[in-house]
């Protein structure tokens, strides 16, 4: 089957890519002008095209079956997502799967997840057959932090004293394929997350333990992490993040158990732990010293 993929070189969409390549699937990369497509796997093509450009997303869509739609995190994403959905329909694509956020709905207030809420709304709709997969924060967003961790010991996401049931990305991908390519899937509704609820100062004991030395959480203050989040980051996005990461501290994202039981249905196997996660990538970091 022809299979679409946006955000497909990101760190969702391109283990999907992967998946989907190694499956014998017939897969079709959306890339911006000016992004290339030797980044793609062998097997994998790039379609130019681009969310924010209706016609470029429906000349795209010709002919493909199934898409994965992948928004990112974008002032504009609630628009851009529903282009997509929109294109999807006009196009006769006869599936879509849809990462959407994990509890989506009690966050509003959130931008990230109202974004989320109203492409929902439009896929409800728009009647095309579809799959949501909803994951929890992912555990390699701890990339983003390796030099904090490796070299101040300290892991700095705000994600509070609740908890979240963080989840691996390649277990994200593992349930896209099975949503894209398995029957039965249709109409569902997917939390992806881990077992364990991961406190901050549960992930920083947890590299503590994995890279021998103290790691410390870096703490909940989040005028403190904002000031931080500002030198890097535009301030639209740590305004959101900011919302995001309140809403943790005051609610957690915790998983429950009809969250796992119905995981089980799309991934097919135990959701990887964080643990084994941890070991995975220290050992790489340690490597690379």
């Amino acid at each position: 089957m022809s299979i679409l993929v946006t955000g497909g070189t990101g760190i969702v969409g391109s283990q999907v890519v992967r998946r989907l390549v190694e499956q014998g699937q017939r897969v079709s990369v959306l890339m911006r002008p000016g992004e290339k497509a030797r980044s793609l796997p062998a097997g994998a093509h790039g379609i130019m095209g681009d969310l924010d450009n209706p016609a470029s997303l429906s000349k795209a869509m010709q002919g493909i079956e199934r898409v994965f739609l992948l928004t990112p995190l974008h002032p504009r994403e609630a628009e851009l997502g529903t282009n997509a959905v929109k294109a999807a329909k006009s196009a006769g694509v006869r599936r879509l799967v849809y990462m959407s956020v994990h509890h989506v709905d009690d966050g509003p207030h959130i931008p990230h997840f109202w974004s989320k809420i109203e492409i929902e709304k439009t896929l409800k709709d728009s009647a095309l057959a579809h799959t949501l997969i909803m994951p929890n924060n992912f555990y390699q967003n701890d990339d983003w932090f390796k030099q904090g961790i490796l070299e101040y010991g300290v892991y700095p996401q705000p994600i509070g004293d609740i908890g979240l049931n963080r989840v691996d990305v390649r277990d994200i991908a593992d349930a896209v394929l099975n949503a894209l390519t398995q029957p039965g899937h249709e109409g569902k509704r997917y939390a992806l997350v881990g077992h364990d609820t991961l406190t901050g100062k549960a992930v920083a004991d947890a590299y503590s333990r994995h890279l021998d030395r103290a790691i410390k959480y870096a703490g909940n203050d989040l005028d403190t992490w904002e000031a931080q989040a500002l030198k890097m980051m535009p301030d639209w996005l740590v305004h959101d993040l900011k919302i995001m990461y309140q809403h943790f501290q005051k609610h957690g994202l915790v998983a429950s158990k009809t969250d796992l039981a119905e995981q089980a249905k799309v991934l097919g196997h135990p959701p990887r732990t964080f643990d084994a996660y941890v070991r995975e990538v220290t050992a790489v970091w340690k490597r690379g010293a």
